[in-house]
């Protein structure tokens, strides 16, 4: 529960996209933490969390490829410390 809380804060407050990423994917490891302690030893639910983690991971690359489409289509090649883009980056 805690990670997942402090994940969720982090999600709220952050504005860099990355770490907004970051802060998701932390937050989705938390809840399959919750799932995997719930569901137990069952074979049945040992696979359907191995199925999410797999979805999460494909959402998590989704993710990192929207952040650089979106870069792309304002013209710069990185973000800044503070998230926005860097005017002279190269």
């Amino acid at each position: 529960m805690a990670i997942a809380a402090s994940a969720l804060g982090a999600f709220a407050l952050h504005r860099h996209l990355l770490r907004r990423l970051l802060a998701f994917n932390i937050l989705g490891s938390g809840v399959f933490m919750l799932l995997a302690g719930v569901a137990g030893t069952s074979t049945t639910a040992q696979a359907l969390i191995s199925v999410g983690l797999l979805v999460a991971w494909l959402g998590s690359m989704l993710g990192a490829l929207l952040i650089r489409q979106l870069l792309h289509l304002e013209g710069v090649e990185a973000l800044g410390r503070d998230g926005k883009p860097e005017e002279g980056a190269t």
